[in-house]
């Protein structure tokens, strides 16, 4: 307070005593208490002549005029004019803090806040330690749920110098003050305006101190991806908040492969009416979706709940998910009113969860004595009272910081108080602490009745989280929980912020949901209503092959083998499913399936039925059910019959392959004779003879009829290899050739695909069939060798007359065609794998549901028996494709030919290893003697001789030496001369035989 002492000359000299005051200004006597008290013993009347009030700058200021020379007939000393007031500038000295409030108290939501922010006023008011001795006072405006009230409201308190405001209560509210908060720099605190839009970029003054709703619809689309549910409903207020939540929601269902199937907006409270609800229910009726998303307010929701209850459409197979609005009804409204609780059997609903905690308890056993025991607690009233205390502890660091709380006039508003406009904007103050102040709240870092209050980067609080609640009877029950952090659960969220995330489908539960009508298994969520349009499904028109779809003429029936499954896998389905059959297609060729397949797309078709290929392309627009036919591209073309001849058991094998046999005969017979030879009478002999039981022995193991021993290791395990050979080419010659002679077999130049891409021949395929795309975009055939067919018989003239080397197309079609065309045969395998299904608009559950029936009809034998009523000539045309018998070529045999060969190999140089090395220590003497005058020749021929020997007998020769040298005392010198004298002679009988 500011004290301010001015002299007025009136009849003397005297101090006067100015308090200066933008509100008010009163001049009184400053004299004894005895005198100064005559004026205010004035009668009321008097002094009401002595003041007047004028309109000042401020609209909600008062001035109060005294006249001096009035005072003097009263007063007859000398008179003094007393200024009292409170400066604008100085107003960080008060005592007080004024926080304001802005709610519609009639409400539920009001109804909590308005007490729990008395408490939380008092709480601190009791503490002098939370404000520094300051006390704090909280200023309640009823905005009656009007926007307009609320923003009257709202300017009212930013007259009055307060440092904050808790609300609006609705988001449209919200959007409006928070740009006036912008400007004058007043945080706006809001735990019930949660809407999504509302960003901090955009609104930085703005402040939502609960979890908003994208966390809440974040919530709704785990649960209907939990239950498996791909299309819901939604029902809304038509306000900003119930847009853009149904919005949010939208792409948080996108994110899981689900959407919303249809919007239905109702005017926001308290506009909605019954009527408007009854409109919009009745079309909700006749669409296929039973997921029921309602995001509103109280009093509309309790209204739809009503509508929905007397049009049946709380009953078995219905689901409906009511946003946190519902959760406070259930808590704050109890005993529930009979018809309330009847209306609401089996709805789930989401509530912020707030983790237990004693402070929390201790507030709750408060709660009734604070409310007089007229209204039950909701989490926000916890978060109204954690809010208060979160202004509370932002000032007190404010005012430590060496702030102060003052305002100043922003310039901007003064042209717009001038008179005659009416307007006294000027009188709106700008919060010079509000920046800071502000940076304090999103600093917070408490504890709470709502848990542990922190906002993150996003400003956003920390660890968002719901219970999910069921209601039942005339109470509810608690099925789950969800938050940010691992997603549905059945365990609090707080015992899980220790462990890492896990979103995993497997890691998501929840306990069993008592659903609309009493049911507790999960509701399909997707029927179609008794009352609903037919089905629009699209037939091809065909030309050729009608096997599959025929459309009779000059009649509305329909049959074929694709119409017969449709017919029995609709028959399967747990509901009625009204349809009816649209043929496309303009008769005189086959439809472009591709177009056929895209009207579902467009709306034309809300279904198609026939012989349809799973493509990629297709399934960009539509979905398939499963196959429930196997089909691939094949090669026809025409073939001649192969007869038998002389020579035909040449024909199991190429020549590249009986070469390679027949050499590794000889191979192998070389082999084992030059390790038999030393040691095995039965190899040794004249040379021819020797050459001739080398090709006895390799030939006649081919019959397992050898006669020769084989006594050396070596040559056993060369032989073993060899026979196990020689038993797997017999096998397959013996096979293969009972095959060339017992079947007809056919031939042609065209072996497969690959054949055909590498010629420059013409190659047809069907009119509408998906092959010419593919031969063009994944084989790189030009389009020019290319030929449009449109019929079996466009086939078989084509073929015949050379026109088209071959035709590719599916394989059901190939079976029929060549069950009436036999000098035709599939040439190659099927070089694509595919099949044929009924296709849907994406994300149709009927899809899903025709995908399970085709699966029972596989498993039931029904499909068979189809197949084989329209289909039964398939058999003779794949006895044609597997009469094309190849010869068996090296490629196949390459492996066993190998080991043979190392084996060869490694037996041969273990044998002449052998050999080296006991030629060494045998016969040393001989080769020291002779020096290096011996030639390599003769070396050679030396060791060739002693291989060439009998084992046993240089075994017995050095057997008679050793004992011979034992016997007579030889020494190793005398044994020494004795080699060298024979190899001397050895040498010499060279020489002779060399001059002769």
């Amino acid at each position: 307070m500011v004290v301010e002492e001015r002299l007025v000359p009136s009849g003397g000299s005297t101090d006067l005593l100015s308090i200066g005051t933008s509100n008010m200004t009163l001049l009184m006597d400053h004299r004894p208490t005895s005198q100064s008290s005559h004026l205010t013993s004035l009668p009321t009347r008097e002094i009401g002549s002595l003041f007047t009030a004028t309109s000042s700058e401020n609209s909600s200021s008062l001035s109060l005029l005294c006249a001096c020379d009035e005072l003097e007939h009263s007063i007859p000393s000398f008179p003094i004019c007393l200024f009292i007031g409170v400066s604008s500038e100085e107003v960080s000295r008060l005592d007080t803090v004024n926080i304001g409030a802005i709610f519609a108290f009639n409400t539920i939501d009001g109804k909590v806040a308005k007490v729990a922010m008395k408490a939380a006023e008092d709480d601190i008011n009791s503490d002098p330690s939370v404000l520094g001795g300051r006390k704090l006072s909280i200023a309640l405006h009823d905005s009656s749920f009007s926007s307009f009230l609320g923003i009257i409201g709202a300017l009212q308190f930013m007259e009055t110098d307060t440092v904050a405001i808790i609300g609006p209560q609705s988001a449209v509210m919200a959007h409006v003050l928070s740009t006036l908060a912008n400007e004058l720099q007043v945080p706006l605190l809001s735990f019930t305006a949660l809407d999504p839009s509302l960003s901090p970029l955009q609104y930085p003054f703005f402040v939502q101190t609960a979890p908003n709703d994208e966390f809440q619809m974040a919530a709704i689309s785990e649960m209907v991806s939990y239950f498996g549910w791909t299309e819901v409903i939604t029902v809304f207020s038509d306000d900003d908040q119930g847009r853009n939540g149904v919005i949010t929601l939208g792409d948080k269902l996108a994110d899981r492969r689900c959407r919303i199937s249809y919007k239905a907006a109702l005017p926001p409270d308290p506009m909605a009416k019954r009527s408007d609800v009854l409109r919009e229910l009745r079309k909700i009726q006749k669409m296929e979706s039973r997921i029921m998303v309602l995001h509103t307010d109280m009093e509309t929701g309790l209204l739809v709940f009503e509508v929905a209850k007397s049009l049946g459409m709380m009953q078995k197979g219905y689901v409906w998910i009511a946003s946190t609005w519902l959760s406070t009804v259930l808590d704050s409204t109890s005993p529930l009113k009979p018809e309330i609780a009847n209306s609401i059997q089996g709805a789930v609903t989401l509530r912020p969860h707030t983790p237990d905690s004693k402070r929390k308890r201790d507030f709750i056993s408060r709660w009734n004595r604070l409310s007089n025991s007229t209204i039950g607690l909701n989490p926000y009233g916890l978060y109204a009272y954690d809010t208060v205390w979160m202004i509370a502890h932002a000032v007190r660091l404010l005012l430590d910081q060496g702030g102060d709380i003052s305002f100043s006039n922003d310039t901007r508003l003064n042209g717009y108080s001038g008179t005659g406009s009416g307007l006294n904007l000027s009188a709106l103050n700008t919060f010079d602490g509000g920046k800071q102040l502000l940076k304090n709240i999103l600093e917070t870092n408490m504890t709470g009745l709502t848990g542990h209050v922190q906002f993150n980067q996003e400003r956003s609080l920390i660890n968002p989280s719901y219970d999910i609640i069921n209601a039942v009877g005339t109470g509810h029950r608690l099925v789950g929980y969800w938050s940010n952090h691992t997603g549905l659960s059945i365990v609090p969220p707080e015992t899980l912020y220790s462990k890492k995330p896990n979103r995993s489908s497997s890691n998501q539960h929840l306990n069993n949901v008592v659903w609309p009508g009493g049911e507790t298994a999960r509701p399909r969520g997707w029927v179609f209503p008794n009352n609903g349009r037919e089905l629009r499904i699209g037939i091809p028109r065909r030309v050729s092959y009608r096997d599959f779809v025929l459309l009779v003429n000059g009649t509305d029936k329909v049959q074929g083998y694709c119409i017969d499954v449709f017919l029995a896998a609709i028959k399967l389905l747990p509901y009625a499913l009204p349809y009816r059959f649209i043929p496309f297609g303009d008769g005189h060729k086959n439809p472009s399936y591709y177009e056929f397949v895209s009207k579902i797309k467009s709306g034309v078709f809300d279904g198609v039925v026939g012989d349809i290929a799973i493509v990629t392309n297709r399934t960009r627009i539509a979905d398939f059910t499963l196959p429930y036919i196997e089909s691939g591209l094949v090669v026809v073309a025409p073939v001649k019959k192969i007869s038998s001849s002389a020579w035909s058991f040449f024909r199991p094998f190429t020549p590249l392959m009986w070469a390679v046999t027949a050499a590794f005969f000889l191979i192998v017979g070389s082999v084992v004779w030059i390790v038999e030879h030393r040691r095995n009478d039965e190899f040794r002999g004249p040379p021819n003879q020797q050459l001739i039981t080398i090709f006895w022995f390799s030939f006649s193991t081919m019959f397992f009829a050898h006669r020769e021993n084989v006594v050396s290791t070596l040559g056993r395990l060369v032989l073993i290899i060899w026979l196990f050979v020689v038993l797997i080419i017999n096998s397959s010659y013996t096979a293969s050739l009972t095959s060339f002679l017992t079947v007809e077999q056919l031939s042609s130049p065209i072996k497969g695909i690959d054949s055909l891409i590498g010629s420059n021949e013409r190659i047809g395929f069907q009119v509408g069939s998906f092959a010419a795309g593919y031969l063009r975009e994944e084989l790189n055939i030009p389009k020019s060798r290319l030929v449009p067919l449109g019929s079996p018989e466009e086939y078989a003239l084509a073929l015949e007359n050379r026109r088209v080397a071959a035709l590719i197309d599916e394989r059901p079609y190939v079976d029929l065609f060549l069950s009436d065309h036999c000098e035709f045969s599939i040439r190659g395998q099927e070089f694509t794998k595919g099949g044929w299904g009924f296709a849907f608009p994406r994300d149709s559950p009927l899809a899903i549901d025709m995908s399970t029936a085709i699966l029972a009809l596989s498993e039931n034998g029904e499909l068979q028996k189809i197949r084989d009523r329209w289909l039964s000539k398939r058999a003779r045309s794949s006895d044609n494709n597997e009469s094309d018998i190849k010869q068996l070529d090296l490629k196949s045999f390459w492996g066993l030919f190998l080991i043979c060969g190392i084996a060869c190999m490694l037996a041969l140089l273990v044998y002449f290893w052998l050999m080296f090395r006991q030629f060494n220590r045998q016969r040393p003497e001989e080769l020291d003697s002779a020096g290096p005058a011996i030639s390599r020749s003769a070396r050679l021929q030396t060791f060739l001789s002693f291989v060439d020997e009998k084992v046993e007998r240089s075994k017995s020769s050095s057997k008679r030496k050793r004992e011979s040298m034992s016997r007579n005392g030889y020494h190793i010198d005398d044994e020494r001369t004795q080699r060298s004298g024979r190899m001397e002679r050895s040498l010499s009988q060279e020489r002779q035989s060399g001059d002769t």
